[in-house]
């Protein structure tokens, strides 16, 4: 760790105190996760969570990474023995990457440019005599110059032009006032390149579009530079060109009546246009995408956390109903384990028979009658519409309460041709895989979620258009945060889940799966000692986040860490309880009227472990996603057609982007809720209001048959503003 780097970060990061910022760094730099860090180390950070600790690792590599540059630059200028003192305070108090590039430009090697030939014919001289604004006539000296590389005084003029061009183009402070000045009143326009390839019109609002830089919300960044990509729209900044070079007179033009003033004034236009203008559009365009990215990564990341915490249907035997035309639906039934117990691929949509049809029926009743099934879940893809009617329709006929869900089947074909697939069922079809992944989705989003590339889940926005190592990096984060919240049952949990277990890797993930496989199931934490290649460090980081359900110590089924245990059993004693009181409803009144702030002290351990333990132990096993809504249940179909203006619906949030929400309520088609229409006071982002498996009540606001588009709102239409 660097200690010099501390005071920076505190200057940056002062919503953290300095101890807490160290007493981070150095926990991380120890081997610790950030998981482990948050929950088993609260008294040392003071309670900081995953995002916080990730934020202080995160700032600290850049500022270290700075660090580096600056060292390079710094070593790279003394080597061309043109390092002032100035110029060193400079670069060392650049708080910026940016900033200490430009400082470097005027001494980074450049290619063989016109410049360069022109210093390289002698003509350096002649540029450094017209800058300091001589009266003399600028022909004559130029004649000095003429020889056999510089045919004409035209060209040794010529020459010095290029040199001074590319000098002012390279000079740090006009590149950062024309920068702020570009960012602070400069425009962000498009124009349509080509509409023949927008064939749905998609970029129709951006064919004429203008909008100042600096308020440029991120969503219309990332469409106009798919836009562009596509060939469909022209990106362009506008700036005050006038203003610009008139800012650069002011600095460059000495004595407006030397006859070398209008040499230098041709120059520094050309300078402007030729390098400092592109390079400006370019690295403001990059800085839009950049917070654009992080604006749509930071949204992405918030889907998938809320998605992956979607509460387990726990009990239920599920039928997976994967829709599809021509090649039959395929059906999949699950225990409440999640064990396959049957696949059967019926045929109920035309271009069937009518013969096959009715068979159709015929299997899918026999199938929720005989394996006793409690919910089906169907894809929300191809055919889902007419199997969602197929569906509702035979469930009439059967006596027993049984409810249907839409599912978000995004992923589950690609889950079903990955190779985790083919290990796990290698015997059947995609497709067949596919009505597995679908029902186990419902049984538990989190387990079957893990084994799909987070980017194929469907709760993003122009995913493919960010910066792919930040989306992989925050995807990652929030994968590991989620599965370590929750903490998964070692004895069931697949390697695909383990391996984001806190301190485990998919080799020590697949170790505890072939130890169980071969000595049977863990019945104690300790066990887990004997695992091949679990070390006592990754033990520390993983076991407070591995389950062990029916344990002979209850301990092992909670969140309280081993280290923990002694602290646990002596609170239990003092209260004159032990560990088989625990669960009970008397020791979870005595539990709850404890104060952990009197009673930490006495147990020598943390206020805050110490409130963790006593809520591990009010519930043992405790899920936190059972607090979260359940999914939407359905016996009823509703078509684009029923839906009427001022219609009151019930529905669930598939998707949160910048500027709304998409709910599905019961069509084929999701609504958007505009941010607007998310409440009756002002949204600032529309995850201040609304998460991804939220159930909402909205009213139709309008719907477009031909465009297949329903809008929504949330507030409602009798509620006055």
């Amino acid at each position: 760790m660097n200690e010099k780097l501390l005071p920076l970060l505190q200057e940056e990061l002062t919503q953290y105190r300095t101890k807490q910022i160290h007493t981070v760094l150095t926990l991380l730099n120890d081997g610790n996760t950030v998981p482990f860090i948050a929950r088993y180390r609260k008294e040392m950070t003071a309670d900081l969570d995953e995002v916080q600790i990730r934020e202080i690792e995160e700032r600290y590599h850049y500022l270290e990474n700075l660090e580096n540059r600056k060292e390079e630059v710094l070593r790279l200028i003394e080597e061309q023995g043109k390092l002032t003192s100035d110029l060193k305070s400079k670069i060392l108090k650049s708080p910026k990457m940016q900033q200490v590039e430009d400082l470097y430009r005027p001494y980074k090697q450049k290619r063989r440019t016109k410049a360069t030939i022109a210093k390289e014919n002698g003509l350096e001289p002649l540029s450094q005599w017209i800058l300091t604004f001589p009266q003399a006539d600028v022909y004559d000296k130029a004649e000095e110059f003429v020889n056999e590389k510089i045919a004409t005084t035209e060209d040794a003029l010529t020459g010095a032009h290029e040199i001074m061009a590319e000098q002012f183009g390279d000079i740090a402070k006009f590149r950062s006032w024309i920068r702020n000045e570009t960012f602070q009143n400069g425009r962000f326009e498009s124009q349509a390149k080509d509409k023949e390839k927008d064939e749905k019109g998609v970029y129709e609002m951006y064919y004429d579009f203008s909008e100042p830089i600096k308020k440029i919300v991120s969503h219309r960044i990332l469409a106009c530079n798919r836009g562009e990509k596509e060939g469909i729209l022209k990106v362009s900044l506008k700036s005050d060109e006038t203003k610009i070079l008139n800012y650069l007179n002011r600095q460059l033009i000495k004595d407006a009546s030397s006859p070398a003033a209008s040499l230098v004034v041709a120059a520094y236009q050309d300078a402007y246009k030729r390098f400092i203008a592109p390079a400006i559009e370019r690295e403001i365009r990059n800085e839009l995408k950049e917070k654009a990215d992080e604006q749509a990564i930071a949204i992405f990341g918030e889907n998938l956390r809320n998605l992956l915490l979607q509460p387990p249907l726990k009990g239920k035997t599920v039928l997976g109903f994967d829709p599809a035309y021509r090649t039959g639906c395929k059906l999949a039934v699950c225990d409440e384990t999640g064990k396959v117990l049957a696949i059967e691929v019926i045929y109920p949509h035309k271009p069937a028979s009518a013969e096959k049809r009715k068979a159709a029926a015929e299997q899918f009743n026999q199938l929720v009658e005989n394996y006793q099934v409690d919910m089906v879940a169907i894809g929300n893809g191809t055919a889902s519409r007419e199997s969602e009617q197929f569906v509702a329709k035979n469930l009439q006929s059967i006596t027993r309460d049984v409810y249907y869900v839409m599912v978000n089947e995004a992923g589950a074909s690609v889950y079903s041709a990955s190779t985790i697939a083919r290990e796990e069922f290698p015997n059947l079809q995609v497709e067949e895989r596919s009505a597995i992944s679908i029902g186990r989705r419902l049984q538990d989003p989190l387990a079957e979620l893990v084994k799909i590339d987070p980017k194929a889940v469907g709760v993003g926005q122009y995913q493919h258009d960010v910066s792919q190592k930040r989306l992989n990096e925050q995807l990652d984060f929030v994968v590991e945060t989620a599965v370590n919240q929750i903490g998964v049952d070692v004895n069931t949990a697949s390697p695909q889940l383990l391996q984001h277990i806190s301190g485990l890797n998919k080799t020590t993930a697949g170790n505890i799966v072939s130890y169980r496989e071969e000595n049977g199931a863990f019945t104690k934490r300790t066990q887990l000692k004997k695992v091949s290649r679990l070390g006592p460090k990754a033990y520390e980081q993983a076991i407070g986040f591995l389950r062990i359900l029916g344990a002979k110590n209850i301990l092992d089924n909670t969140a309280i860490h081993p280290e923990s245990y002694t602290a646990a059993k002596s609170l239990l004693e003092n209260l004159q309880l032990d560990l088989s009181d625990v669960g009970t409803s008397y020791a979870k009144e005595v539990l709850e009227s404890l104060s952990p702030e009197s009673s930490a002290a006495k147990l020598d351990i943390g206020v805050e472990t110490l409130k963790d333990i006593i809520y591990a132990l009010i519930q043992p096993g405790r899920d936190m996603r059972d607090s979260m809504p359940a999914p939407l249940l359905r016996k009823d179909v509703l078509s684009m057609e029923d839906l009427k203006a001022g219609m009151q619906l019930t529905g669930t949030v598939r998707n949160v982007i910048d500027f709304g929400a998409f709910v599905d309520i019961g069509v084929k088609q999701d609504g958007l809720v505009h941010i607007s229409k998310l409440s009756p006071k002002f949204v600032k982002q529309p995850t201040d209001v609304v998460s991804v498996g939220d159930i909402v009540t909205v009213w139709i606001e309008q719907v477009d048959l031909k465009k297949g588009r329903i809008s929504l709102t949330m507030i409602d239409p009798g509620e006055s503003k």
